[in-house]
């Protein structure tokens, strides 16, 4: 029986920290890093088009953000937060992306629902643009963790952000764009 017991503690234990790791763990692409470019199926106000990063980086530094799914409390949360705040982004002529894992047909309603339509959601179905930013959950590499870039014009990374919690993802990511631009006027 004590045996048992101790093999169960061990069990919940070792589920505990893989779990608080996979909460925690960061994105490996770093600030200066340079960003793998990608087009993707996106959807902004419920119309889809050909998203281009390097099409957006031309007009200024861009908040890519990485989301698990569409609908869900969190992500929910995270694109209302993203919405109310694309004007003060584009104070700082710096445009916003969301992508996930989900389908553009799910992003299409997502987009006008969740965004509002004031910022495109893109969709990576088959995760090449999660696993090319390192942004994927590390029990689960097809989704998508809760990463957030600032992308400079140039192409690098001027501040990354990882956390589950949809808290601080926009206050971070607005201060790094404002920090830039001050830098950089």
């Amino acid at each position: 029986m004590k045996r048992k017991l101790v093999t169960l503690s061990l069990a919940v234990v070792l589920s505990a920290g893989f779990a608080a790791y996979s909460l925690s763990a960061s994105a490996t692409l770093k600030p200066g890093d340079a960003v793998p470019a990608f087009t993707a199926e996106a959807s902004l106000g419920g119309k889809t088009y050909t998203y281009s990063l390097a099409d957006e980086l031309k007009k200024g530094p861009v908040v890519l953000y990485f989301y698990p799914a569409a609908f869900t409390k969190g992500c929910t949360i995270e694109a209302h937060e993203f919405a109310e705040a694309v004007d003060e982004y584009k104070k700082y002529a710096t445009t916003v992306i969301g992508i996930s894992h989900d389908n553009i047909d799910t992003l299409t309603k997502f987009s006008v629902s969740e965004c509002r339509n004031k910022f495109p959601v893109a969709a990576d179905a088959d995760s090449k643009v999660i696993g090319a930013y390192d942004a994927g959950l590390p029990m689960h590499a097809s989704m998508a963790n809760r990463v957030s870039y600032v992308i400079a014009p140039d192409g690098k990374i001027i501040y990354e952000y990882t956390s589950l919690s949809p808290e601080k993802h926009v206050e971070n990511t607005l201060n790094a764009v404002k920090d830039w631009a001050a830098a950089h006027k």
